[in-house]
């Protein structure tokens, strides 16, 4: 089908967001089997609790690994570490590590305190990183990181609400960032909110991997509502295949 799309299923969104957002390991499997069969490559999945909030709680984890796999088997699943799902750093590292049921790949917000030595926990248990890259500075500080090279990719993220040129201009200002000379890692380009599909668009432009999904925007390129992640990744694979 040409070009690396990831699904990214549910965010830290809240259930009352989009009546198809999934939070539990049934719905979230159902989910990325739906968005699998329209020709999403990999999945990024937020673990959620009774509420809908996001959890790094090993229990839910396992859980919602455990569905995802039974319903898409074969493909690589990942989770977010966001600060946002632990009270602190050590809490957050004291968490993956006691993961009975690890993702394959998990992502590192690269400014959030404790990046480095989460990513370095998740490395040694087996689980490879993505590191998250919100600004240029974020780029420079990960290019410092000693384990940089053993990265599955980097994720270039523009996380604000841009109209349709300022959004294309970010992506443009990640991208430079970033540069030519990554040790042969994959770059991974997206956008959220009114961002997501301006950079998606350079990102299938770049020849640079993308993702879709219900975390990132709500609507189809036409600014209809979307159904569910499906419907995003089926918009998007139409784009990909335009483009190519």
């Amino acid at each position: 089908m040409g070009g690396f799309l990831k699904a990214c299923l549910n965010g830290p969104r809240e259930p009352s967001e989009h009546p198809a957002l999934p939070v539990t390991a049934v719905a979230i499997a159902a989910e990325a089997a739906a968005a699998v069969a329209a020709g999403a490559d990999a999945l990024h999945i937020h673990a959620k609790d009774s509420f809908g909030r996001d959890t790094l709680e090993p229990d839910t984890v396992a859980a919602v690994l455990e569905a995802v796999r039974a319903a898409v088997p074969g493909v690589a699943v990942g989770l977010t570490t966001g600060a946002w799902a632990a009270p602190g750093p050590a809490e957050r590292i004291g968490l993956v590590r006691a993961w009975t049921v690890r993702p394959d790949f998990a992502s590192v917000n690269w400014h959030e305190p404790g990046s480095s030595d989460l990513a370095e926990t998740l490395l040694d248990a087996g689980v490879g990183v993505e590191p998250g890259l919100w600004t240029p500075a974020a780029v420079s500080a990960w290019r410092g990181w000693r384990h940089r090279g053993r990265c599955v990719r980097v994720l270039l993220e523009v996380t604000d609400d841009h109209p349709r040129d300022e959004a294309v201009l970010a992506a443009g200002l990640l991208v430079a960032a970033l540069g030519p000379d990554r040790d042969g890692i994959p770059a991974l380009l997206h956008g959220e909110g009114t961002s997501a599909w301006p950079v998606f668009e350079v990102a299938v432009c770049e020849g640079l991997q993308a993702r879709i999904g219900l975390e990132d925007v709500l609507v189809l390129p036409d600014d209809s509502p979307a159904r569910g992640n499906a419907d995003l990744v089926t918009a998007a694979r139409a784009l990909i295949a335009g483009t190519g």
